[in-house]
C-alpha cells in the first residue's frame, strides 16, 4: 500500500509529477513483490532466545551477514560522498541493507518480549541487548539516509524503490536466517524467480523513463490517419513537368523550354 500511496501523496502535497511508465512500474513492482511473498516458504518456528541464538551463531549466517556489513561500509564510506547526490540507489541501498539487521534484531526483540511476560529471564541474557543496539543502531541509520534521499529525490520514486529493495533483502534474509529455501519447491523458486524479474522490470521503467514527459493524452496516435506533407518543388521540375505534359491545361500559361 505504501508505494502508490506515497506516489498519490506526493503528486498531490508535494506537487511531484509521476509520468504513465513510472505508474506501470509502480504497479509491476508491487506485483513482483506480491509473487514473490506467495512463492516464499513459511517461517520456521522459533520461540527461544536460546533458539534464535543458535540460528544467528550458523556460518551462513555469519557469511551473509559480514557480505551485508562490508556492503554497507563501502556504500557509506566511499560512494555516498562521491555519488550520492546524483544516484538514488546509493542512499537507498544502504537503508535496505540496514534493514536487514533490523528486522532481524525485531524478530528477536519479539521472541524476547514473550518470554518476558511468560516469565524467562531473557533480560539476563545478552542477546536481548545486543539486539536493542543493533536495532536502534540500524533504525537511526535507516532514518538518517532514507531522509538525505527525500531531500534530494522525488518521493515518488524514492519510496517504490527503497520498497522494493528493502523487500528483496528482508526476504534473502529470512531465507538465509531460517533455512526456508529448503522446503521451497520448484513451482516456488520459478515464481521467486520471476517475481524478483518482474520487480527489476519495474524499477528500470520507474527510474529509467522519469523524466519523460508521457501520459495518455500525449500517446501517440497510431491509428489515427495523418495528412501527406506537401512536396515542395522547385521551378526547375515544374517547368518539366508542364513541358513534358500531353494537355496542357487552358487556364495556365504555357511556358516553352528554350535548348542551345
Amino acid at each position: 500500500v505504501s508505494v502508490p500511496c506515497s506516489a498519490i501523496l506526493s503528486s498531490y502535497l508535494l506537487g511531484e509529477r509521476l509520468n504513465l511508465l513510472g505508474k506501470l512500474g509502480c504497479l509491476l513492482s508491487l506485483v513482483g513483490s506480491t509473487v514473490m511473498v506467495i512463492h516464499a516458504p513459511e517461517d520456521e518456528e522459533v520461540t527461544t532466545l536460546e533458539e534464535m541464538t543458535s540460528k544467528l551463531k550458523e556460518p551462513g549466517f555469519l557469511a551473509y551477514a559480514a557480505i551485508l556489513l562490508a556492503l554497507c561500509f563501502l556504500l557509506i564510506f566511499c560512494l555516498a560522498p562521491r555519488y550520492g547526490q546524483s544516484n538514488i540507489l546509493i542512499y537507498l541501498a544502504i537503508c535496505s541493507v540496514i534493514g536487514a539487521f533490523s528486522v532481524s534484531s525485531v524478530k528477536g526483540l519479539g521472541i524476547a518480549i514473550k518470554g518476558f511476560f511468560a516469565g524467562q529471564p531473557v533480560l539476563q541474557n545478552p542477546l536481548t541487548w545486543i539486539l536493542v543496539i543493533t536495532l536502534v543502531a540500524s533504525i537511526t541509520t535507516q532514518i538518517n539516509y532514507l531522509n538525505k534521499s527525500l531531500d534530494i529525490f522525488n518521493t515518488s520514486l524514492v519510496f517504490p524503490i527503497y520498497y522494493v529493495l528493502f523487500t528483496t533483502i528482508v526476504i534473502t534474509t529470512s531465507i538465509i536466517l531460517f533455512k526456508e529455501w529448503v522446503t521451497m519447491t520448484v513451482v516456488d523458486i520459478i515464481g521467486t524467480v520471476c517475481g524478483f524479474l518482474t520487480i527489476i522490470l519495474g524499477v528500470f521503467l520507474l527510474h529509467a523513463f522519469k523524466d519523460m514527459d508521457v501520459s495518455f493524452g500525449n500517446l501517440p496516435q497510431v491509428l489515427q490517419n495523418e495528412q501527406p506533407a506537401p512536396v515542395t518543388r522547385d521551378d526547375k521540375n515544374i517547368l518539366i513537368e508542364v513541358d513534358n505534359s500531353s494537355i496542357a491545361p487552358e487556364d495556365k500559361p504555357k511556358v516553352f523550354m528554350l535548348y542551345t
